[in-house]
């Protein structure tokens, strides 16, 4: 089982976000914790560092897997039009 680590800009996300939305984005990140890439996980190319994103509702969630740690660190969580910015 993969720990889940929160950068600050996806804990600040979350922290601002009505709680119904924020607890279906909670629940979708503890199970990347059993299955880090399911089967609706993209890979996003073009990046510096090897980015999956997840989709929920109207939000994604990016993300970084490192196998030697076995950690899951969440980069960013925001709508589909402003999460891709910066990366």
């Amino acid at each position: 089982m993969f720990e889940i680590l929160l950068e600050t800009p996806a804990r600040n996300f979350i922290k601002k976000l009505h709680s119904k939305n924020s607890q279906r984005i909670i629940e979708a990140i503890e199970k990347l914790a059993e299955d880090p890439v399911p089967h609706n996980a993209k890979r996003i190319y073009g990046t510096s560092e090897k980015l999956f994103r997840i989709r929920v509702g109207d939000f994604r969630v990016l993300y970084r897997i490192d196998h030697g740690e076995v950690i899951i660190i969440v980069v960013n969580i925001d709508s589909r039009k402003r999460v891709y910015r910066g990366i």
